[in-house]
Formats: C-alpha cells, sequence, structure tokens
C-alpha cells in the first residue's frame, strides 16, 4: 500500500470520530497527488452526504461505481443518496447490484437494508439489517433500524429488545424513545417520565425536533396513564417550537383544497383497463385497516403509501415552486398542461414492480387531494375516502407525530389549525362524493366499519369488484409489513377502543370544538 491509502486509512478513522474537516482535506490530497481510484471519492461522497450535500454525495459515489463497479459500498450508497430524490426504481436498482456483490461489512448491509425499506421492500430490508446488527451489535444505528423493521413485521417483542439496546448504548436517541412509547413499551414506574423529562430540551426553540419527539413520548406515557390533561399539555410543549419554526399559514391549505376541487375533467380514456386501488383521507382515519382489509384478498397487494401519482404529476406540470404537491401543478393538470393518460402510464409503471400480476392498493391518505386527477388519469381505478367523526379525526392528527419535514402535515401542529384542515377535508370529501362517479369514489365510515365489519367488508369488495374472501374478516392475521403508524393496532382484531377517544379530553379540546361550530361541521 502506497502513501496515498496510509492517508486514507486515516481519513477513515477520522471520519469514524467525526472528524470530517480533517479527513475531507487528506482525501483531497489523495486526489491531488495522482489517486485514480475510487476510494478517494466514495469517502468524499459519505462526507458530502453526511453535511446534506446529496446532489453532490450521489455524483460522487456514481462516479466511484463506475470506476470501481465491484464494490458493494458504492451502489448501496448511491441507492441511499438516490432514494432521498424519489427515484425509488434507480435506488433499488443500485441496492440489488450491492446485494449481488455479497458485502459482509455492516455498514453496507445496513445501508442497502435502508434503500429496500425507505423503498417499501420491507421483508428484503429486515434480513440486512439482522445481519449488520449480528456483526457490529454494539451500533446504536443498526439497533434502532433493526428495531423498527421488526415493529413493521409484527415483531413487537423483538423491535422493543432492539430499541431498548439503541437507547442502552446511545441514551439520548430521542426517536428511539418515541418509538418505544409509541409501542406502549414505556411505563412511568419505570423511571421512563424522568429520563424523558431530563432530555427535554430547556428551550425548545433550540431543538424543536428533539422537543417534538420527547414530549410525544411524555405525552403518550401520560395517556397511558390515564391523565389526558398532562397529555394535551406535553403535546403544546413538544409542537410549539416547531410551529414557530414552520410559521404555518392556514390559508395555504385552504387555498390547496379549493384548488382541488376544481380539478375535475374530461377521462384519459387509454388507461381505463387498470384498476388500482387507492385508499385515501385523513391520517390515523382507518386507511391502514382498510389497506389491510383489502390487502388480505389474495388478488390485491398493497404498495404501501406511495409518492408516485404526486411526483408524475409535478414532473409532467413542470412547475416551479419547490413543493411537489400545490395549486400551479394541480391548475397545469387541470387546464391540459399535463397529459393525464402518460401519468396514468407512469403510475402503473412505477407499482408494478410491487404489486406484479395482482391489483395494487395505495394508501397514502393525501391521495384525496388528487382523487378528481386519478380518475381522469386511471378512470377505472377505484378510490375508497375514510371519514370518522371529525373531534376524533382531528384528536388523532394533533396526537400524531409526522415523521417528515414536509409541509403538508404542518396543520397538525395546533390544535386549532387542525380543527380548520379536518373541516376543509370534510367539505373535499363531500365535494368529491356529490361529483365523482358513485362506482369509482365511496366514502366509508370508520364507526361503520368497527360496528358492522363483514357488511362493510363485502361494501368494499363489491366497490372494487372484488369476490368474496373470508380472509378479509382475518386482516389481523396478514403477515405482510406495516410501515404506518397503525402497526401495533391493526395486528389486533378490530375494536371499538378508539371510537369517541375525544370525549375523554375534556375542556382541553374546547379550542378545537369551538373551530368546527364555526365552520358548521356537526360534533
Amino acid at each position: 500500500m502506497g502513501p496515498a491509502g496510509h492517508s486514507l486509512d486515516e481519513a477513515e478513522r477520522l471520519m469514524a470520530r467525526r472528524a470530517w474537516r480533517e479527513a475531507h482535506a487528506l482525501c483531497l490530497r489523495a486526489l491531488e497527488t495522482g489517486d485514480v481510484s475510487a476510494r478517494p471519492l466514495f469517502l468524499l461522497g459519505v462526507i458530502a452526504a453526511e453535511h446534506g450535500n446529496l446532489a453532490r454525495a450521489a455524483e460522487l459515489f456514481g462516479e466511484a461505481a463506475r470506476l470501481e463497479p465491484g464494490v458493494a459500498r458504492h451502489h448501496a450508497h448511491l441507492g441511499r443518496c438516490l432514494i432521498a430524490f424519489n427515484r425509488q426504481d434507480e435506488a433499488r436498482a443500485a441496492a440489488d447490484r450491492a446485494l449481488v456483490l455479497d458485502p459482509a461489512d455492516a455498514l453496507t448491509l445496513d445501508t442497502i437494508g435502508v434503500v429496500y425499506s425507505r423503498s417499501g421492500l420491507h421483508e428484503r430490508a429486515l434480513p440486512l439489517f439482522e445481519r449488520a446488527v449480528a456483526l457490529e451489535p454494539a451500533n446504536a444505528s443498526f439497533q434502532q433500524n433493526l428495531g423498527t423493521a421488526r415493529q413493521f413485521a409484527g415483531d413487537f417483542a423483538g423491535a422493543e429488545q432492539a430499541l431498548r439496546a439503541a437507547v442502552t448504548l446511545q441514551p439520548d436517541l430521542y426517536r428511539v424513545w418515541w418509538a418505544l412509547a409509541q409501542m406502549s413499551a414505556l411505563r412511568a414506574e419505570d423511571g421512563a417520565e424522568a429520563r424523558l423529562e431530563s432530555l427535554f430540551p430547556a428551550d425548545p426553540d433550540t431543538d424543536p425536533d428533539r422537543a417534538l419527539h420527547v414530549g410525544h413520548a411524555l405525552a403518550r406515557l401520560a395517556e397511558d396513564a390515564g391523565d389526558p390533561p398532562a397529555a394535551l399539555a406535553w403535546l403544546a410543549r413538544a409542537k410549539g417550537a416547531r410551529l414557530r419554526e414552520v410559521a404555518y399559514d392556514p390559508a395555504r391549505d385552504a387555498d390547496l383544497l379549493e384548488a382541488a376541487a376544481a380539478t375535475l375533467g374530461p377521462a384519459a380514456p387509454d388507461t381505463a383497463d387498470a384498476a388500482p386501488i387507492f385508499v385515501v383521507g385523513l391520517p390515523r382515519t382507518g386507511t391502514t385497516l382498510v389497506d389491510r382489509i383489502l390487502s388480505s384478498h389474495p388478488g390485491v397487494v398493497s404498495v404501501g403509501e406511495r409518492t408516485d401519482f404526486a411526483l408524475i404529476l409535478k414532473r409532467l406540470a413542470g412547475t416551479s415552486s419547490q413543493l411537489v404537491l400545490d395549486e400551479s401543478t394541480l391548475a397545469a393538470a387541470t387546464g391540459g398542461g399535463v397529459d393525464l393518460a402518460d401519468a396514468g402510464r407512469r403510475y402503473l409503471e412505477a407499482v408494478a414492480p410491487l404489486a406484479g400480476a395482482a391489483r395494487s392498493l395505495d394508501k397514502m391518505p393525501l391521495n384525496v387531494v388528487y382523487a378528481g386527477l386519478i380518475l381522469r388519469a386511471l378512470p377505472n381505478a377505484r378510490i375508497i375516502c375514510l371519514r370518522r367523526h371529525p373531534v376524533d379525526a382531528a384528536l388523532s392528527n394533533y396526537r400524531q407525530l409526522f415523521a417528515t419535514r414536509f409541509p403538508y402535515y404542518d396543520y397538525a401542529l395546533d390544535l386549532e389549525n387542525t380543527a380548520r384542515y379536518v373541516s376543509r377535508f370534510e367539505a373535499l370529501a363531500d365535494h368529491w362524493a356529490e361529483t365523482l362517479p358513485a362506482d369509482r369514489y365511496l366514502n366509508v365510515r370508520y364507526e361503520d366499519l368497527v360496528a358492522d365489519q363483514e357488511g362493510q367488508t363485502r361494501r368494499l369488495l363489491a366497490h372494487c369488484g372484488l369476490d368474496w374472501d373470508p380472509a378479509c374478516l382475518a386482516f389481523h392475521e396478514n403477515a405482510a409489513p406495516v410501515a404506518t403508524a397503525s402497526a401495533v393496532q391493526v395486528r389486533s382484531p378490530i375494536h371499538a377502543g378508539s371510537v369517541g377517544r375525544w370525549k375523554r379530553f375534556g375542556e382541553g379540546l374546547a379550542p378545537m370544538l369551538a373551530v368546527f361550530r364555526e365552520a358548521g361541521v356537526g360534533v
């Protein structure tokens, strides 16, 4: 090994200690001295990714993979960057190339697992996380990824074991504490409350993300202990800093949902034979439950919560805003600026690798905004919109920590804004029911599904043109992974435990109720 090789060994040691500046200098020096191998490029890519420059990182990883295609970690890290740009087909292909090369190091195995998990291939991800932890059990990040994957797979005991290992190794992993709380794996008597309170920032504005996760965990702990007022108090503290950070404007969502209602128009005829299923609505209102019921049918495969339709419209519209979901894109798609037949074909191509020969089921709740355009691009699609008592729906959204920095869920940072958004959703869902074909768009009430599981299941199957199958009543036995906040609930038989939950919170919900009354929404 020459001097350049020794300096790159030192660069990797420095990177392990997070001495990025010194490592960066050594990599540049290696390139300046004529090193033509892929290694300095790869290491510079890792540094760029660590500092959020994913576009540059992808270029560096791509060049490293071109120079030395037989090195698995080049492809794995390239795939992880591509996932961030929603280039999921390319990311999966990069992960496949890495896996074929039979990597033996824990970081590459974990990275491939992350690519598969974030592209919806959770069954492929889990064994890779297991192998990474077996190789490096003292790595808290690997334990965290394993715990999350086990939770998606329904192995809650195994998930708790891995997540507890993660916070034992690194006690300040506040996202892991939230995951444990979400599984109701924490108890006040175990000392969890004191540990979480010590993690809550003294000034939440200095670390809004930590405040959000720790505060939500403390709220869940209080709720599990039967203290709803304390839960609401922690939620307000948890969300306040993020609300100030994003400066949410309710008028933005009001305009967006109004623009969505104006997207009706003629259907594109040449995709009429395709009949994908879309389950839409507000989050936390039963969308995952319906997804599990329908995907228990042998003719249906859930492809998860996909952003494909939104991304395809955005790319075809070519609008200038940085947001995928915006009024200008909806207007372009409505006014002939997008070939909707082409959009439909592209959507089908995107989900085909996940669905195979079966009917695809996409349960992205936000697709409710696109319902009119979906039925124009895919006239034979079936849309099922979940409805729930508006206060229960609003409370469930407010209680939820949405694991995304996208602005589309910022309404849930405040009680009153949540009620305003739910009121506007109710109006949009009513509009779709009045204007879209009844054999293509169906409203289903969560409370009706809980009260009459078989009757409503038959109604769902009939709407989708599916024969009766008793497996749909045993949805909780469906072994497919669940990567949503309902991962725990849908592993159990249907129950009415969350119907009317809002009544337990008493006067704490008075601001929310006032908004509903002002909007004329019956509660």
